[in-house]
């Protein structure tokens, strides 16, 4: 399976589908600990990207707010999964005017170390970061709370983690 989509007609499914998600990423690290995941978060202005980032990151365990990282442009999460502490970044990368901007923030190590790297506007950073595990892309319609969300594997890893997902929702 490479690809998984779903249309969303409330805000609720988003969150829901963003749980099953985080539920998924968890048993992945429950799996591999050790490993690393790269996630990237696409879609226009208004889409929804933060709000599914949130249902994900507090449904992989985090008891904490989840902030937009709009001005900070990375929020450092750590997230207990099973005994492991796993570290998710969470980017968003909105406001960057160029991939050299990106390339001299200093976060490209991050995207090799264990645990799991989600971006918001990876377009920004150009062909500056790596291959994604997943892409997930949400596009609203016309309705308010309507969305077409498509989440595509890229790798072994990412389709192993379509799997998961599916089984889930």
């Amino acid at each position: 399976m490479n690809q998984l989509s779903k249309h969303c007609r409330q805000e609720s499914e988003t969150g829901d589908l963003a749980r099953s998600l985080g539920q998924a990423l968890a048993q992945y690290f429950q799996e591999f600990p050790g490993g690393h995941l790269n996630l990237a978060l696409s879609g226009e202005l208004g889409a929804g990207k933060t709000s599914f980032a949130r249902s994900l990151i507090q449904s992989m365990g985090y008891l904490g707010k989840v902030k937009s990282p709009s001005y900070t442009l990375c929020e450092p999460y750590s997230i207990a999964v099973a005994q492991h502490l796993i570290a998710l970044h969470h980017f968003d990368l909105f406001r960057m005017r160029s991939a050299l901007e990106w390339q001299e923030a200093g976060f490209a190590d991050l995207f090799t170390a264990p645990g799991l790297c989600l971006v918001e506007w990876p377009e920004k950073a150009g062909e500056t970061l790596p291959v994604f595990d997943l892409s997930i892309a949400l596009k609203a319609r016309q309705a308010e709370c309507e969305r077409d969300i498509d989440i595509t594997a890229h790798s072994p890893a990412g389709q192993s983690i379509l799997l998961k997902l599916e089984s889930l929702s």
